[in-house]
């Protein structure tokens, strides 16, 4: 191994140690095998020299040339964590469909669903991930599947105990029951609601828990997730206006995971937000509205390990994310045809779309 000059490194060339940014952030791990698209990256940085180790340059494209399809461009297509989210999808909704007082919930059947979807979750991209089919109509319920996965990984990132793990799951999932006895019309409906609809909508949250209550095998965290996920910690949520000091855990990590899932989704009457731009709204209410140390670490954790991803700027441009700022996680350096758009810097400028 020796230390090259940047001018001087080939194609092909094996990094021997990592490659750091001027504030220490890792920009190439050690073994990187060097293409011109590493060389752009890293004259955009400023790197004035790599150690490097053998050349392999039969391991390298040329410019130009497509390179191998990355992990997330697949996700779309068929996979076990597909399959098992659609199993959990229809499971969920033939229970909601059915449900009855009179008749015991399927919570057990659920939870086992649940279970193999989890066991997937090494697959799953928060900000990349979208259901192989999809019925706009059934968007809450697809909103419900998510927030099951995503809850489940935010558990985690914020250090609750590990017998809450599945439990903060059962909260995503089931925390919008109470809209299967709301008016279908006024939960569909693709206008302004009137005051009196936004009033029944506002009841969901409160007949969730009713219907809840009585199911032994669910904890007081979930039920009170159904109850609290619109409680915000200022005050200024519902059903009861609650402040931090009494919404439950479960409930904040939920509320993060429906935001956030609830803006990115399709409804009938309009697209799904870029992720991109759906965390920067939750940053901007974790300001007295979402629990902040949650939003910190679920921005820091789902923005993580994106190099590689192709996305749409608000010019319609498309490009690679090559580096994310710890300072600012939402607004990454984007690479266009080897200019390198920080958009920390280019604030005119922001992602509109993950395209792969």
């Amino acid at each position: 191994m020796m230390n090259v000059p940047l001018s001087q490194v080939k194609l092909g060339d094996k990094l021997g140690e990592d490659v750091l940014t001027p504030h220490g952030g890792v920009l190439f791990h050690k073994g990187k095998i060097v293409t011109s698209r590493e060389l752009d990256i890293m004259q955009a940085f400023l790197v004035s020299a790599v150690i490097v180790d053998s050349p392999i340059a039969a391991a390298v494209k040329p410019k130009g040339e497509s390179q191998p399809e990355s992990n997330q461009s697949k996700q779309a297509v068929s996979s076990p964590l597909q399959d098992e989210y659609e199993k959990t999808f229809v499971l969920l909704k033939r229970a909601f469909s059915q449900f009855n007082p009179g008749f015991p919930f399927p919570i057990l059947d659920i939870r086992t669903q649940l279970e193999k979807l989890l066991q997937q979750l090494p697959s799953y991209n928060v900000l990349t991930f979208a259901p192989r089919s999809f019925n706009e109509e059934d968007y809450w319920l697809h909103n419900s599947v998510a927030c099951a996965m995503t809850s489940y990984l935010i558990a985690q990132w914020v250090k609750l105990p590990q017998k809450d793990w599945m439990q903060v799951a059962l909260a995503g999932l089931l925390h919008d029951i109470g809209n299967i006895r709301i008016d279908r019309s006024i939960l569909m409906k693709p206008t302004k609601l009137t005051a009196e609809e936004q009033e029944e909508i506002q009841r969901h949250p409160l007949l969730g828990n009713q219907l809840l209550k009585n199911i032994a095998a669910l904890n007081d965290g979930v039920k009170l997730s159904a109850l609290q996920h619109h409680e915000r910690v200022d005050g200024s949520g519902y059903p009861l206006g609650l402040d931090s000091s009494l919404i439950h855990p479960y409930a904040k990590v939920v509320a993060i995971a429906d935001i956030f899932h609830a803006m990115t989704l399709n409804k009938s009457y309009r697209k799904g937000a870029s992720p991109y731009v759906v965390l920067e709204q939750i940053q901007s209410d974790s300001f007295g509205k979402l629990e902040p140390s949650y939003v910190r670490i679920f921005i820091e954790k789902v923005t993580q390990f994106h190099n590689g991803t192709l996305v749409r700027l608000s010019d319609d441009r498309v490009g690679e994310i090559v580096f994310s700022d710890a300072m600012h996680p939402t607004r990454p350096w984007v690479n266009i045809n080897g200019e390198i758009i920080n958009l920390s810097i280019e604030r005119q400028l922001h992602i509109t779309e993950v395209v792969r």
